[in-house]
This record gives structure tokens, C-alpha cells and sequence, in this order.
């Protein structure tokens, strides 16, 4: 061995041990402060020894507080090398080893004292984020003597006395009108794999219903990613706006990373109905049972300083959906793609900031015959409802002033027989249209937010904003398609406008807006005046 490599090595080991040995000591000197009492308050030579031992101590814990002043000082200024030789759990009743193995391996790649410390920082949030431990700590140690710059790691931790939890709550879904109850039963770490069992059940008035149940396994074998599997069977009715409903039965198996990355793959059969035998001649078309069997990716990056009110960063989400990976001749096979940027200025004063937002997105067939070939209606883009603008990144899809579903292609339905039956002298209300959604769709916005003058208001986050929104979706494949082209797409753009109030809580963004529609098209829905928005967080 090169000799001077040996004295660094002896330099680094003395730094480490100078390091640990001051914070042990300062531990001591702590609990000497918090849990001593002097003795002897009396007279005589008892009083005397006191004060003597007071002035130690205190000339003790300062040349404590130094050495801690000066390690603080070489840690931030220079390097100190050293590595794990060993990792030690405590506490662990259930848990498996290769839980902690695949939370703390970063531990084992560290080269410096202050890469140890960030490090350990990391380990403890990742292990708390597990949520099956109620106490997690680490502690830092010299490791032996004979083993020149190592450390070991102590975590010492306590698993959850009620690993299972419960939610229970009634919905309300402004722009469809509609109520649901919702119920969430979750089991954390059954088999000791910090996994967790979820099982969930959603029921609506509006003949919407979903049961769910599956499995999240954290950092699975290893990876910087979590597996989830699920197996889903869900109903919904969309006869109000498109004539049809729509039962789903599949099963998904996905890598959801721990940063920005998600990828699936998803098996669904789909059955759509008309049980109103009124759908119009496009929807008929679509109707009966599919195979969906898809890959799709996300790409998420999120930098804003809040989901409800973001005042500065910035935001990125792009998904990816290949469908129709199989040989079955009843596989949808479509192609999908998904992107939304945002962006929050702050502006200086009343806590004023812009948020800028555009989303674009496009669904084309492939396979033989997808030139006419039309997408499936229940992947298209749909625009319109009450939604509000900022917080989730959801695509193209939020256009206040409009209806659920009240924007772009529409077709008639067919008559009823009740219809038919009517008499000459009876007049007919507004014909219904079935809304056909869109494969090409564009949305952006702007909104300024500020706040009231009112300080209780300020206090509880209640502010100010107004916005001006825009959109359009058209068709691009299928029979009865017209000839595309930017100029009609353009001219076509439906424009609205408004101001509100915001009141933000721990659960969800409240806004009530006053919208004006500054252009929009014939048959589409529209909703004038008052509005009243909710976000959930993502």
C-alpha cells in the first residue's frame, strides 16, 4: 500500500472517530444538563464541592460545544471518506429483511461522511413513507477499530400496532349532478413485505358503480420502483350526454416509480349498451363487447410550490398508450398520446401570481383498414364541465362555461317510440344530441389569482382570481369525416372568460365562478352565470 494513502486513510479515520466521539459527548453533556441536580444546597464543604462541580461541568460542555463547532466547520468544508461496514435492524418483528435491504441500499454506496449523513436523511423518509413502521430511527456509529474509516448504521424501528385502516364518505360531483359513496379498506404489511391490500367500492345514484382490489409491493425486487397490480370491475352510465353505458371488467400490472415514471399494462373487456335504444347512428356502431390490451406510460414532473394555489415552478405530464398488442381480431387498436405543460409566475404584490397552462392530445387507429376505421368513443377526448383549471394535470379537457361533455362533434338520436306515438298538435321539445368526443384536442388558459384585502380571508387562504379558457376537438378518422384543416380547427376554437372565488382545504379546491362565453358553436352545451368548481389534489 502507497504510504501516503495509508496516513490519508489514518487523517479520514481520525476525523470520523473526532466526529462521533464529539457527539456522543455532546449527548452526555445534554442529559447532564437536562437530568442533573445539584446536591448539597446546605452549608459547608457540600456547598462548596457543588459549586466546584458546576463550573466543571460547564467548562465541559464549552469545550464540548467547540470540538462540535470545529467538526461542523471540517464536514462542511472538506470531505471526510468513509464507508458502511455494517447495517443493523432493530425493532423488526414481521417485516422481511429484504424490505430494508432494498430501502437502504443507497446506504452501501456512500464515500463521504456527508454523503452518509444526506443519505441516512433519505433512508429515514423512504422508510416512514412505507407507513407500516410508527417509530423509525437511524443511528450513526464508528465500526471496528481493525477497520480503518467505516461506520455502522443502527436503525432502530417500531411496526404499526393497527396496520389496517378504513375510509368511508359521500361525494358530490357537480357537473354530472350525481352523488356517490365511496369506501376504502386498506391492510399494510400482511407477510412482512411492506406491502399493502386495498379494497374499494364505489356506488352512485347515477347507476355508476366500481369494485377494486389490489396490491402494492414498494421498491419490488430491488427496483427504484413499486409493482401494482389491480383487478377492477366498474360501470358507468354516460346516457345523459352519449347514450350509452359502459361496463369494464380487467386486471393491470404496473412499475410505478418513486420520481416521475409509470408504466402498465392493462387487460380489459368492455361491453358497451344503449339501454334507451335512442343512441344516435355513430354510438350504435360502437356498441358490443371489446379487448383492450394496452401498454401506456407516463412521464410526470411536478416542480410547483402547491397543487391548489401553485404562485411559481413549473409542471410536465406526457402519456403514452399503445392498444391492440395480441393476435385477437377483437383487440381496439389505437395509438394515444397526452401532453400538458404548466407554468406559475409570481408576481410581487398580493401575493399575485399568472398560471399559464396548455394541453394537447391525439387518438389515431392503426391495423388494416384504420384509414376508416373509427377510434372507440370511450378513449376519445371529451371537453367541457366544471372541473377547475389548475391543480390536477388532466389534459385537454377543463373549458369552463360548458357542460360535461358539451363540446365538439355531436350527432342526433334516434327517436323513441313515445316520440313517434305523439300526436299532430303535440310540439317537441329540442331535439337530443349524443356528444361524439374528439381525436385531435387542444386546451389552454390563463388565470391570475390574488388575494383579498380582508385578513381573515388571507388567513384561512381565501383569494381572488379570473381566467380566460379556450378549446376545440375534432374527428379525424371514420366515414362521415370531413377534410381537416388548421384554418377550420382554428376558427372553431370555443372561448370563455370569468372571475371567482377560491377557498382552498386540507381536502379539496373550492371555487365559485361567474362565466362569460365569448364564442362557442351551435349545438354545443353550454352553462352560463355561476359555476361551481372542486380539484382534488393528484
Amino acid at each position: 500500500m502507497d504510504p501516503s494513502e495509508s496516513g490519508r486513510d489514518g487523517e479520514d479515520e481520525d476525523k470520523l472517530r473526532e466526529v462521533i466521539d464529539a457527539l456522543e459527548e455532546e449527548v452526555e453533556v445534554e442529559d447532564r444538563s437536562d437530568g442533573g441536580e445539584v446536591e448539597g444546597e446546605g452549608e459547608g464543604e457540600g456547598e462548596g464541592e457543588g459549586e466546584g462541580e458546576g463550573e466543571g461541568e460547564g467548562e465541559d460542555e464549552e469545550s464540548s460545544m467547540n470540538l462540535i463547532k470545529s467538526m461542523t466547520e471540517k464536514l462542511a468544508t472538506e470531505p471526510v471518506k468513509v464507508r458502511v461496514h455494517d447495517i443493523e435492524i432493530k425493532g423488526n418483528v414481521k417485516t422481511k429483511d429484504s424490505v430494508f435491504e432494498a430501502q437502504l441500499k443507497e446506504l452501501r454506496e456512500v464515500t463521504t461522511m456527508q454523503e452518509l449523513l444526506q443519505e441516512s436523511v433519505r433512508a429515514n423518509s423512504r422508510l416512514r413513507a412505507l407507513g407500516i413502521f410508527d417509530k423509525c430511527v437511524i443511528t450513526l456509529d464508528a465500526g471496528p477499530e481493525e477497520l480503518p474509516g467505516t461506520a455502522n448504521v443502527i436503525v432502530e424501528v417500531e411496526e404499526v400496532k393497527r396496520p389496517f385502516s378504513g375510509d368511508l364518505g359521500v361525494f358530490s360531483k357537480p357537473e354530472t349532478k350525481a352523488w356517490t359513496v365511496e369506501g376504502t379498506v386498506k391492510y399494510k404489511n400482511l407477510v412482512g413485505f411492506a406491502e399493502t391490500l386495498d379494497a374499494t367500492g364505489c356506488y352512485g345514484l347515477d347507476s355508476t358503480s366500481e369494485l377494486s382490489a389490489g396490491v402494492i409491493y414498494p421498491r419490488f425486487k430491488g427496483l427504484p420502483a413499486s409493482l401494482a397490480t389491480r383487478l377492477t370491475l366498474l360501470t358507468q352510465d354516460w346516457q345523459r350526454f352519449s347514450s350509452y353505458r359502459e361496463r369494464l371488467a380487467g386486471v393491470s400490472v404496473g412499475l410505478v416509480g418513486d420520481d416521475q415514471h409509470d408504466i402498465s399494462y392493462n387487460l380489459t373487456w368492455r361491453d358497451l349498451k344503449d339501454p334507451s335504444r335512442s343512441a344516435s347512428k355513430s354510438v350504435r356502431r360502437q356498441l358490443g363487447h371489446s379487448l383492450l390490451s394496452a401498454v401506456k406510460y407516463t412521464y410526470k414532473r411536478d416542480e410547483r410550490d402547491s397543487v391548489f394555489r401553485p404562485r411559481r415552478g413549473i409542471a410536465f405530464i406526457s402519456t403514452t398508450q399503445i392498444a391492440g398488442l395480441g393476435p385477437d381480431s377483437r383487440l381496439l387498436r389505437f395509438a394515444r398520446q397526452e401532453v400538458e405543460l404548466r407554468l406559475a409566475i409570481p408576481l410581487g404584490f398580493a401575493n399575485a401570481a399568472v398560471n399559464l397552462g396548455v394541453a394537447g392530445g391525439v387518438i389515431l387507429p392503426w391495423g388494416p383498414g384504420y384509414k376508416t376505421k373509427p377510434t372507440p368513443i370511450s378513449d376519445r377526448f371529451f371537453m367541457g364541465g366544471h372541473s377547475s383549471l389548475l391543480g390536477e394535470l388532466k389534459g385537454p379537457s377543463s373549458l369552463l362555461g360548458f357542460r360535461t361533455r358539451g363540446v365538439g362533434p355531436n350527432e342526433l338520436r334516434r327517436p323513441t317510440v313515445a316520440q313517434t306515438d305523439k300526436g299532430d298538435g303535440e310540439v317537441d321539445a329540442a331535439p337530443k344530441r349524443d356528444t361524439l368526443g374528439g381525436d385531435l384536442a387542444v386546451s389552454g388558459f390563463a388565470d391570475f389569482s390574488f388575494d383579498l384585502p380582508l385578513r381573515f380571508l388571507k388567513d384561512y387562504g381565501i383569494h381572488a382570481h379570473s381566467f380566460i379558457c379556450a378549446g376545440n376537438l375534432i374527428p379525424l378518422t371514420g366515414e362521415n369525416t370531413s377534410q381537416w384543416s388548421l384554418r377550420n380547427f382554428l376558427s372553431n376554437f370555443r372561448v370563455s372568460s370569468g372571475a371567482g372565488i377560491v377557498i382552498p382545504t386540507k381536502l379539496f379546491r373550492l371555487e365559485v365562478n361567474y362565466c362569460f362565453l365569448l364564442r362557442h358553436q351551435e349545438n354545443d352545451r353550454i352553462k352560463r352565470g355561476v359555476q361551481i368548481s372542486l380539484n382534488s389534489p393528484q
